[in-house]
């Protein structure tokens, strides 16, 4: 291995971030941030993008931190393509012709720099001193917008979306509660909670009152299915018909599973879960849904897992 094949390597994740980016916005730039769903729209991006798999435990170890070794060359060809090169051979090629061709800063250049370092380091020091000075905490719960029961869920999500600068996710305690400290007076977000609809929402926040509520719509699509796995499988081609109405042609349907420790994910298109669903001897019983998308008014992503004790 040449010596500078691992610096390669490191640019080639700069690169796989960025096209991330594309798909996913606000992602870490620093693709050894990435843990959890990040890495799971990964997995599902690069499928989608050049039919390329990789599994969590080679994440970790080639991506997050430096490997010992660099992995193997169509392992490289694919992460390539999907940066939008045919090789790694081209990547490597075009990267170092652009590495070696950069120009010396000169002198007066790095002086220059220095100070404007110096400059945007004092400026940022006082903003942030201002923001702490002027930040509140605010208590964020959640309701069912057709019963008005509160959500005692610890599975909502909210991503805070800030104005140049990447969002920032929050999850509930086990109360479904979130506190955001922020010296902002809007707050745009997205909400995500199981069996509810994602909403983007707009809140306006009042110094004085620190406690908002905020209404989710119940996921119809997704509690019905979660319905049809949890009891018996009666007037199946109702259900059938029901569950073909509703899913996308084109649907990704994903079972997430823990296997010795190792996260899988195992990949149903629309027959193929229909099937299983409706199968008397079906292992899918007892499923929890933990996201939907939706497209044309028809799931067009599911992710799932069958229930813990649920034992196949």
């Amino acid at each position: 291995m040449h010596p500078g094949d691992k610096i390669t390597f490191s640019i080639l994740k700069k690169e796989i971030a960025s096209v991330m980016n594309q798909t996913y916005p606000g992602i870490d730039p620093d693709i050894s941030q990435w843990k959890g769903q990040d890495i799971v729209n990964f997995q599902e991006d690069l499928l989608r993008k050049v039919n390329g798999r990789l599994s969590e435990k080679w994440f970790y170890t080639h991506m997050k931190s430096p490997a010992p070794a660099l992995p193997r060359i169509d392992t490289l060809d694919m992460l390539s393509r999907y940066a939008g090169y045919e090789s790694w051979q081209e990547f490597k090629y075009k990267n170092n012709r652009n590495h070696t061709s950069s120009g010396k800063t000169s002198k007066a250049a790095k002086e220059l720099l220095k100070i404007s370092i110096i400059f945007i380091t004092v400026t940022a020091v006082i903003f942030i001193l201002i923001k702490l000075i002027n930040t509140q905490n605010y208590r964020i719960s959640f309701f069912d917008n057709m019963t008005g029961e509160p959500l005692v869920n610890d599975k909502i999500r909210v991503r805070l979306l800030l104005e140049n600068e990447s969002p920032v996710q929050y999850t509930a305690d086990k109360n479904g509660k979130i506190v955001i400290r922020t010296n902002k007076g809007l707050l745009n977000m997205v909400v995500t909670a199981p069996y509810y609809l994602p909403d983007t929402l707009t809140r306006s926040l009042k110094k004085l009152i620190r406690n908002e509520k905020i209404g989710l719509d119940a996921d119809s699509y997704a509690l019905m299915i979660s319905y049809f796995s949890d009891s018996d499988v009666n007037a199946w081609e109702k259900r059938r018909e029901q569950l073909t109405r509703i899913l996308h042609d084109d649907a990704l349907i994903y079972r997430l599973s823990c296997i010795n420790g190792d996260a899988g994910m195992e990949l149903y298109n629309k027959q193929e879960f229909i099937d299983k669903l409706t199968m008397p001897s079906s292992s899918l019983r007892k499923i929890d849904i933990l996201e939907t998308r939706y497209l044309d008014d028809q799931i067009i992503l599911i992710r799932f897992k069958v229930k813990e004790q649920n034992h196949e």
